[in-house]
């Protein structure tokens, strides 16, 4: 078959190849049981690169549309977006749930042991956030901003855990800025939590990352709904 429809803009490639995709799976242009076109072909057909072809795909294989198979392709296993989605392997509602047993009270002690250094970090990634227009740029930055405040904590254990949650935060990350234009929201919220930290209230720590992370888990909410 033929995806047509003329190629797509430069601008928010990513976000319309992913929309076009879901599109015709959800239309019934490709089938549950299809093969989907290589991403040589489908990065022809929409004039983008195959890297953007690809974080398309992994955006439906992760909404539980579509699945890959090494040496074989990519097959659309389900004409309707799944209400259980996961990041790197986890399930959202395990990770959401794990971030705020850990970055909750990291939080919170962020606020009471910060170094001047550690604020100056925090708020020279802040800055970082705000002025970059490379979306894989602004993921790991979130991702390290998290990974900073819990080092602030002087909890080993803290940092650690955080560390480990990064892989599936950096795809969930970039799922919800792709499908659900979380970027700017997400920048406010941060700067709420890091303000909370350098007027070390540890109070209002705990409940900006309370509510980022309540946040986020709303958002990811009504992707299953």
């Amino acid at each position: 078959m033929t995806v047509g429809e003329g190629q797509v803009q430069r601008i928010g490639a990513t976000e319309a190849v992913f929309r076009r995709l879901k599109s015709l799976i959800q239309d019934g242009e490709y089938a549950v049981g299809d093969r989907l076109p290589g991403e040589i072909a489908l990065a022809k057909e929409f004039g983008v690169s195959r890297p953007v072809v690809r974080e398309a795909l992994q955006a439906c294989a992760i909404l539980g549309l579509t699945e890959t198979h090494t040496g074989r392709g990519t097959f659309v296993i389900s004409a309707k977006e799944s209400a259980k989605l996961t990041f790197a392997g986890i399930d959202a509602r395990d990770l959401i749930e794990a971030r705020q047993l850990v970055e909750i009270p990291a939080a919170g002690f962020a606020a009471d042991r910060h170094s001047p250094d550690q604020l100056h970090r925090l708020f020279d990634i802040l800055d970082q956030l705000a002025a970059t227009t490379d979306a894989h740029e602004w993921v790991r930055l979130d991702g390290e901003l998290h990974t900073a405040i819990a080092a602030a904590s002087g909890n080993t254990m803290l940092t650690s855990m955080v560390a480990d949650t990064r892989r599936a935060l950096d795809v969930q990350s970039e799922f919800l800025n792709l499908t659900q234009d979380r970027r700017a929201d997400s920048d406010r919220e941060h700067e709420a939590i890091v303000r909370a930290i350098e007027a070390r209230s540890a109070e209002r720590a705990r409940l900006a990352m309370a509510d980022h992370l309540e946040r986020v888990a709303e958002t990811i909410a009504r992707i299953g709904d």
